[in-house]
């Protein structure tokens, strides 16, 4: 069960920064990461997950590039607490449904920070803000797919079309 705190936002202006810490790694590094982990996910798909993150049969941490496939050896837990925690989010079960835009207009979306965005949980199916709409609405894959081919075909050229895609990003950020 996720923490009902983690939903709140925050304001920068409450941030301060304190006395350096000693240590940036250690039990307490595992047990925050754990937290995170099986808050977001649970405790089989932290698992299944984690195992994976860093491997060469797995994937790349998206906060860092530690590991180093030509290196050979690499251990279990191949990852960082931050690493554990981006996986985390990126991973988690929660989702945002159509629901969710429902009640939320982009103007009080865009109000909030990107951290508090990645709390609410993934899209769950494809949005679109319809031209002098206040709020994403939900539609269909095959209509999400048509928007999409319209507006390539609509280009002039192909050179006019630019994509951003990475490895180390969540799905919405590519589509966005």
């Amino acid at each position: 069960m996720r923490d009902p705190r983690t939903l709140e936002d925050y304001s920068e202006a409450d941030v301060t920064v304190g006395h350096q810490k000693e240590y940036a790694a250690g039990v307490k590094a595992v047990a925050v990461s754990m937290k995170r982990a099986l808050g977001h996910m649970g405790p089989k798909r932290s698992a299944q997950t984690l195992v994976k993150l860093n491997q060469a049969d797995g994937f790349d941490c998206m906060s860092c590039a530690w590991p180093d496939p030509e290196l050979g050896h690499r251990h279990t837990a191949e990852f960082c607490e931050n690493g554990a925690k981006a996986v985390a989010e990126e991973a988690t079960t929660a989702g945002a449904p159509p629901e969710f835009f429902a009640a939320n207009s982009i103007a009080a979306l865009d109000g909030h920070s990107e951290w508090w965005l990645g709390q609410q949980g993934r899209i769950t199916q494809p949005l679109v803000k319809r031209p002098g709409a206040t709020h994403y609405t939900p539609i269909e894959w095959d209509e999400a797919f048509a928007l999409i081919a319209d507006e390539l075909k609509a280009l002039g050229s192909p050179d006019e079309a630019t994509f951003y895609t990475s490895g180390r990003a969540s799905n919405e950020s590519a589509f966005a």
